[in-house]
């Protein structure tokens, strides 16, 4: 009998000591809130959108802007309506808002809530060369695979995943009904501090009519530093008068305008930069 009491307590004490069970990522999803930054700058960021990867160009990817940004102080930068032309502006529509601090801080409960936690499984869809929807929460970067490509019966995804993935569609249609609720009155446009480009040799699209019309470059001298190993694309960046000089340029130009500096032909695309974002390195990891 002492023999068989001992036997079941060595069992009870190896159960015990099994790991918990781990998703199909291999770690389980923290049941903890988002980690926010500790009160700061107004400039620190507590939640983003953005695309990443898909099967676009380098100087798209590059010069790619989040969708929306949520700030401390309140603000709230996001991609405003492009007139439906071809080809679009050269300076992208960029517009800011303002809510409370108090309710930017709520925005990362709400996400965390969502689902959008460090270790969380939204498993891979069959669906090839879309971008993935990239959330910035507090201080944990969570991307989602083709989160508004994938079938809902899309065989590659369990149930579980399934449900994740409409929880946290459901919590971007609430971003973008407060974006959208914004259009109307509050939102101007955004100015940058620092207004980035991404450049590379200017190619002559065979199927246009014409000579393109060419543009003076009026900024920093082209076509700066590298951002890309191995391809011939680079960036520079404006401020001050030389910001406001190439913003009044283009005007006059288009996405696919050339713009000439020291008798060379560019394709330029311009990227404002955000708030938390300081210069060309914010755009060399997504080239």
């Amino acid at each position: 009998m002492r023999t068989a009491a001992a036997t079941a307590t060595i069992l009870l004490l190896a159960a015990c000591a099994q790991p918990a069970a781990t998703g199909a990522a291999g770690s389980s999803p923290s049941s903890a809130p988002p980690s926010l930054p500790s009160p700061g700058g107004a400039d620190d960021l507590l939640l983003r959108v953005a695309s990443a990867g898909g099967f676009v160009t380098p100087d798209m990817r590059a010069g790619r802007l989040p969708t929306t940004s949520v700030y401390a102080d309140g603000r709230v930068i996001f991609l405003g309506p492009e007139p439906a032309i071809y080809p679009g502006p050269a300076v992208p529509n960029v517009v800011v808002a303002s809510i409370s601090p108090e309710r930017a801080r709520q925005l990362v409960t709400e996400a965390g809530a969502a689902g959008l936690v460090p270790g969380a499984d939204f498993g891979r869809p069959g669906v090839a060369d879309v971008p993935t929807t990239q959330f910035t929460v507090g201080e944990t970067v969570v991307g989602v695979e083709a989160l508004n490509e994938a079938r809902a019966d899309d065989p590659q995804l369990t149930a579980a995943q399934k449900a994740a993935r409409t929880k946290v569609k459901a919590f971007l249609t609430k971003l973008d009904d407060l974006t959208n609720g914004f259009q109307a009155q509050e939102a101007v446009p955004y100015t940058p501090e620092i207004l980035a480009a991404v450049v590379s040799p200017y190619v002559h699209n065979d199927d246009s009519v014409g000579r393109p019309r060419t543009v003076e470059w009026p900024g920093p001298a082209l076509p700066g530093l590298s951002i890309a190993d191995g391809l011939k694309l680079s960036c520079v960046t404006a401020t001050g008068a030389e910001r406001d000089a190439v913003l009044k340029a283009a005007k006059e130009a288009t996405q696919t305008t050339p713009w000439v500096w020291n008798n060379e032909g560019y394709a330029v695309r311009l990227r404002p930069l955000l708030p938390d974002e300081t210069g060309c390195d914010a755009l060399k990891s997504a080239s």
